[in-house]
């Protein structure tokens, strides 16, 4: 009980404290104090500890669920032990379908709050995080009782020190799984020197160190949450599920049908007529004997998906395929280039108006969104991959790459620090740092294409050979036997 006590006095006065920084009176500035008051009150309510309870593990993610995949990937890998899960988080994008089928997982949909809409913006940050603060512990205090909380951080704050307190109040293990740390990603927009940036810094310092145990994405991480702020975590790299595997040419062809139908590149050419033949512009299949075969001359498939942050700069691929395009025109051995950039986030209407400025003769750029389900076969069916990834703390890695390794799909990655955890430079794909240098890279592995002798080839041959490692086996090594120590 003190230590509930403690995270009670802590939580509560960091957001009085808050609340008069950003102007608040002092009468606004003591909401939070009656606030918690309030859930104590509405906590002394509940039942006692369930006999059962650890067996129910709550996966937290203040984002959104179906754009969290490594949280999904939790979720189903403790429903597979026999553990029952609630998932908290938005409900923006469809969740994958397996979670949506699984009788042991139950999502809890929250909304997510903006805060005022008015007033200085450190005003209006200040009151969409006290709001979050409110209703994230009033949900974490009223759901059934749980032996577990896994927490995703990035977005950490309230998160943090919410699930924190709620976790001492009802005696819940509380881990946190380490993607990135919040406060690099929100300098990409403010600049590090900010006030909010320094504070959230110095938030995510103090109250990470008070989680019971600690995942994290890379070796780098783990070793910088160590040496910078005394956090002890385990790493879990991210490892491709089952899904993303190379797709069978038969459901290449049923994909790029239903693309067609949609999007311009994926169509035949209309100078292309053949009796009996349903046709793409990577594939036909002959109508009467159902059999597919890649289509002579077709062009080559460019991958990349992103979340169109600051974090990923898409004019570097822009202007790698207006180069692209010149080598084509002098190099006849080259092919026409189809790029599919796929993803949701705040900045893809402003490429897509840099995109739409292009006058290209020998690309097509699509930037589809695609369901859960149709995303790895997609993978599974281009000729190479691009990440434009910058790491904002440069400790963690793209899970995009790992999902085109697991598809054997061989990858051009732009260079930031600890990338070489996962991208071996001419073994598994190549690195990058500037547009010339893609472009290079780009006219390099497909020259002679769809020959497999070149480059592009080896690279692919030596993913399928590399037998990795997957979720699952990744998983039940890393972190089943924590959750069995701590929880059973």
């Amino acid at each position: 009980m003190a230590d509930a006590n403690a995270a009670v006095a802590v939580v509560t006065v960091s957001l009085v404290l808050l609340g008069l920084l950003s102007g608040l009176s002092v009468l606004w500035s003591l909401l939070p104090v009656a606030v918690v008051v309030l859930i104590f009150v509405l906590a002394s309510g509940l039942k006692g500890r369930d006999e059962l309870a650890h067996l129910n593990v709550c996966v937290l993610v203040l984002g959104d669920i179906g754009r969290s995949p490594r949280m999904q990937y939790h979720a189903l890998s403790l429903s597979k032990h026999g553990y029952n899960v609630t998932i908290i988080g938005f409900l923006g994008t469809k969740p994958h379908q397996d979670i949506l089928e699984d009788d042991r997982i139950d999502i809890l949909p929250i909304s997510e709050l903006k805060g005022l809409t008015v007033g200085p913006r450190i005003f209006r940050y200040i009151s969409k995080v006290t709001l979050q603060s409110f209703q994230l512990l009033y949900v974490l205090m009223t759901i059934e009782d749980q032996g577990y909380i896994l927490m995703q951080n990035p977005p950490g704050l309230p998160a943090i020190a919410v699930t924190w307190m709620a976790s001492r109040i009802r005696g819940n293990q509380f881990i946190i799984d380490w993607h990135n740390y919040g406060y690099t990603i929100m300098a990409l927009s403010h600049g590090e020197n900010h006030l909010i940036v320094r504070l959230a810094k110095w938030y995510e310092k103090i109250f990470g160190c008070l989680s019971d145990h600690n995942l994290c994405v890379t070796s780098a991480m783990r070793e910088d949450l160590c040496k910078n702020w005394n956090i002890e975590a385990t790493t879990l790299y991210d490892k491709p599920p089952s899904i993303f595997r190379e797709t069978p040419l038969k459901l290449q062809h049923e994909l790029f049908v239903r693309m067609g139908s949609a999007y311009l590149p994926f169509r035949p050419s209309s100078a292309v007529t053949k009796e009996y033949m349903e046709l793409t512009a990577f594939t036909e299949r002959n109508t009467q004997t159902g059999a597919v075969t890649r289509s002579a001359g077709r062009p080559a498939l460019l991958i990349s998906s992103t979340s169109w942050t600051e974090d990923e700069d898409f004019s570097v691929l822009l202007q790698a395929l207006e180069e692209y395009e010149k080598f084509v025109e002098t190099e006849n051995r080259l092919p026409s280039l189809v790029c599919v950039i796929t993803g949701k986030g705040p900045q893809k209407e402003y490429y897509k108006k840099l995109i739409d400025s292009r006058e290209f003769h020998h690309v097509k750029i699509c930037t589809p969104w695609l369901e859960a389900e149709d995303y790895p076969v997609l993978l599974g069916s281009a000729d190479l991959g691009v990440c434009l990834h910058k790491s904002s703390s440069g400790l963690d890695l793209p899970m995009k790459v790992v999902d085109m390794f697991g598809c054997c799909l061989p990858v051009c990655a732009i260079h930031f620090e600890c990338l070489h955890e996962l991208v071996k430079h001419e073994e598994n794909g190549l690195i990058f740092k500037d547009s010339s240098e893609l472009a290079e890279q780009l006219k390099l592995l497909f020259l002679d294409f769809p020959g497999d002798q070149g480059k592009l080839g080896i690279f692919r041959k030596n993913l399928q050979e590399s037998r990795q490692q997957r979720w699952d086996e990744n998983w039940d090594q890393n972190v089943l036997p924590l959750i069995k120590e701590h929880c059973d």
